[in-house]
């Protein structure tokens, strides 16, 4: 049987992976940015602002709250979503040492 070979890479590796999967789709990004630059808590249908169904919205949504990188805490029928800022913060940190190794990248024709 097979198995994931994740695990055969450093932790740090790892997790930057993690979040970055996180990312990889337009929608999600849209979701971000939005959050974002509302600079507020969002109660109500994020839906109403992107071009997408609310239940497809809703597991974009849950992608990013599992990587860690949205909060949402239920308002009565309402649910009010956050940008978790420190999450970004580490996103952020985590992108940049990850670009460094590229730094000193001399383009070369193979």
């Amino acid at each position: 049987m097979a198995y994931a070979k994740t695990g055969l890479f450093e932790e740090q590796l790892q997790e930057t992976a993690r979040l970055f999967k996180s990312l990889a789709h337009p929608a999600r990004l849209q979701i971000l940015k939005y959050l974002a630059e509302t600079k507020t808590c969002i109660t109500g249908d994020i839906s109403e602002h992107l071009p997408l169904s609310r239940t497809t919205v809703n597991q974009h949504l849950a992608e990013l709250k599992r990587a860690g990188l949205v909060s949402g805490t239920i308002e009565g029928v309402k649910t009010n979503y956050c940008l978790n800022s420190d999450a970004m913060v580490n996103l952020k940190k985590r992108f940049d040492e990850f670009m460094t190794c590229f730094e000193s990248y001399q383009i070369t024709k193979c």
